[in-house]
């Protein structure tokens, strides 16, 4: 991946992680959260940030010290 596809996939990445905050934030605060699905939710929450680390990394150039 060239670092202009890795930006490319690091917005779609954030646009997602947003996403799944406000579906989180919505079925939690129903009258009986499906807490299964919260869970699911939140696992994918939690892949997407290690992606977007990955991503973010891949555009950081590596500084010798």
């Amino acid at each position: 991946m060239n670092p202009e596809e890795i930006a490319q996939r690091l917005e779609l990445l954030r646009v997602e992680h947003r996403d799944l905050d406000s579906v989180i934030i919505a079925l939690g605060e129903a009258a009986v959260p499906d807490q299964l699905q919260l869970a699911r939710l939140k696992k994918r929450k939690l892949k997407l940030r290690d992606e977007i680390a990955w991503c973010e990394d891949q555009l950081v150039p590596d500084i010798i010290a």
